[in-house]
């Protein structure tokens, strides 16, 4: 058996509204004694993705203290919801636990034969899943795509793709039970969450949710007109033209 069969089996934490963890969808019981084992031949990033992204974004996806996921897809235009390196947030798809994080690193940026480098495909990116690789107040952010398979490293204002045909499978053993998990995003920083999860947590926070009576991705203009109404002055009417 393929071992990227194996993955679907491997559970992830998602923080759901209800506060209860979800799982991906389990293969029968007679497979799941079979358990993943990472080649030690390849217990390094290669160097052609180190290379080129740097080693700061590298260790931030080696030595990750949680790793979010988040489904995302291109911004659409006038979009004023929220972004991740440019592209529209569409949910919030889980935490990423220790074990399958060591799946992700192991085949996708250690082993050799799951990378063309080089190679370009006739094909377009279109974005799926964003992976957010946090260590301390630091992060480095990996897009898989699909049906074209790629993935692209997000770091300090720049970005590198890498052609991941050969991982076809593993990535889609990956997409697909992520966006079937997914719940709606909401903005952390409204719940003063530590963590960039974005999804309610507590009472409190739903009633919060509630009070807005929006489609989420309205909240900013909202906003923008009970600024209006204050004085405007001080740092809050600051054009940044970001």
């Amino acid at each position: 058996m393929k071992w990227y069969h194996i993955l679907a089996v491997c559970c992830f934490a998602v923080a759901a509204s209800t506060t209860q963890a979800q799982e991906t969808p389990r293969l029968p019981a007679a497979e799941e004694n079979q358990k993943w084992q990472p080649n030690p031949e390849y217990n390094t990033i290669l160097e052609e993705i180190s290379s080129a992204v740097g080693q700061s974004a590298v260790a931030n996806i080696t030595g990750a203290e949680q790793v979010f996921c988040y489904q995302i897809t291109n911004r659409p235009e006038n979009y004023t919801g929220y972004t991740l390196d440019g592209m529209a947030i569409v949910g919030f798809c889980g935490i990423i636990n220790a074990e399958l994080k060591t799946m992700i690193t192991s085949e996708l940026f250690m082993n050799p034969e799951n990378i063309l480098f080089d190679v370009t495909e006739e094909c377009v990116i279109r974005p799926q899943i964003m992976l957010r690789f946090v260590r301390g107040v630091d992060a480095t952010d990996v897009l898989l795509s699909s049906p074209c398979h790629a993935f692209a490293i997000f770091y300090g204002g720049q970005v590198n793709a890498f052609n991941a045909k050969p991982a076809a499978p593993i990535i889609d053993a990956l997409v697909e039970p992520l966006i079937k998990g997914k719940v709606d995003f909401a903005s952390p920083a409204l719940f003063n969450q530590l963590l960039p999860i974005g999804v309610a947590q507590t009472e409190e926070q739903k009633a919060l949710l509630n009070k807005k009576n929006e489609p989420i991705r309205n909240w900013i203009k909202t906003q923008k007109e009970e600024e209006a109404a204050s004085a405007k002055r001080g740092w809050n009417n600051i054009n940044l033209k970001l």
